[in-house]
């Protein structure tokens, strides 16, 4: 029986997934993860606060989750001093990602974005026949002058930068983000990605300003706040380019359990505060580790630490290859100039002692083979 035919923009696509979850490579291989320090979640987990609502709302999951979100909307705006109706929420930042790509891009428009930035947005964009150029990384930073002029070049629709930034864990400066801003075209959308925006210093974050029409801002619960299994995330723009995407989204997408969890979250900013202080310790174990075994951590504005193997790509690919072996799941950057480096997520004592045991084993193999 022949298949039904797909849509010529999918029949193109092949059957790819983003990220290969770790759970995959346990299928993959047989060997059990001991050390999971590749995905970006927060193994410090969320607020216990957050966890007593989920709780109490589970005996409710018969019931459809509020469509509009409205407490969870009316919180965020309340926190971040805008108004409710220039919030969206959506399932994580991913799935917003995919909406504004569903707004704006129609097939064949183009869409800038770094080589090696977050594959999940550009997956999007390839989903609706968008058309990627890319521009390379101006060392560890996605270069704002060379996204610009692709923009300028090309004629985008729309532009992507993450800041802080996955997967090299670096920042521009707020002054330096409203530079861009102001130079972009009011025709080509920004999609600025702050899915780290709560672990980034205090000159990482441009203030919010919603009057301008082509700017997206996207967070997270995924990361500082520890829910990552839960899938929410919000938008933050113009109210009728937030009010458009009501015209698109899966209006029950966001459960509620999630949106109990995100709410009482807001309201622990102790725990929060608790959070970013482990992830920083966290990292600077990570940089310990890795200057004990002469590798080089990059500097980070989020919760992982970018290694510098100090070879090519393909001994920094042994070297997670290795660690797989040995139980411990990371990641590495792809791109060319940014593939000799490897990417370790903040985690407690407990997986650090397993890196720190595992990392140098790890090494020994790699030179073995290269």
């Amino acid at each position: 029986m022949p298949l039904p035919p797909f849509t010529a923009i999918v029949s193109d696509l092949p059957e790819t997934v983003p990220f290969v979850g770790p759970e995959a490579l346990e299928r993959r291989s047989g060997i059990a993860v001991r050390a999971r320090l590749g995905a970006n979640e927060s193994a410090f987990g969320p607020s216990p606060l957050a966890l007593t609502a989920m709780r109490e709302e589970a005996s409710k999951s018969w019931a459809y989750p509020d469509p509009e979100n409205h407490a969870l909307r009316v919180a965020l705006a309340t926190k971040l001093g805008i108004a409710a109706d220039e919030i969206a929420i959506g399932e994580g930042a991913d799935g917003l990602m995919g909406l504004a790509v569903r707004l704006f891009i129609a097939p064949g428009d183009v869409v800038v974005t770094s080589l090696g930035a977050y594959p999940t947005f550009n997956y999007h964009v390839a989903g609706y026949g968008g058309r990627l150029e890319y521009v390379p990384y101006q060392g560890v930073n996605e270069d704002l002058d060379g996204l610009l002029a692709a923009v300028e070049r090309t004629g985008a629709k729309m532009v992507y930068l993450a800041n802080p930034d996955n997967p090299m864990g670096s920042f521009w400066p707020a002054a330096a983000v409203e530079r861009f801003i102001a130079a972009l075209p009011e025709t080509c959308v920004l999609v600025l990605d702050e899915a780290y925006g709560e672990l980034a210093p205090d000159d990482g974050l441009p203030p919010i300003d919603t009057s301008r029409a082509n700017v997206l801002r996207l967070r997270s619960f995924s990361k500082a706040y520890g829910m990552a299994g839960m899938r929410c995330g919000y938008a933050i723009g113009h109210r009728q380019v937030i009010g458009a995407f009501n015209r698109v989204r899966n209006h029950f997408g966001v459960n509620r359990l999630v949106q109990a969890g995100a709410l009482a979250a807001l309201n622990d900013e102790a725990h929060l505060d608790w959070v970013k202080s482990q992830i920083a310790a966290s990292r600077q174990r990570i940089a310990n580790i890795s200057t004990a075994n002469r590798l080089i951590p990059l500097p980070s504005a989020t919760n992982f630490v970018t290694i510098d193997c100090g070879h090519d790509g393909a001994y920094a690919q042994k070297v997670l290859e290795e660690l797989g072996k040995l139980g411990v799941f990371i990641r590495k950057p792809m791109a060319p100039g940014l593939d000799k480096h490897i990417r370790i997520s903040a985690a407690p004592e407990a997986e650090m002692k397993i890196l720190e045991a595992t990392l140098p084993v790890a090494l020994r193999a790699a030179q073995g083979a290269a």
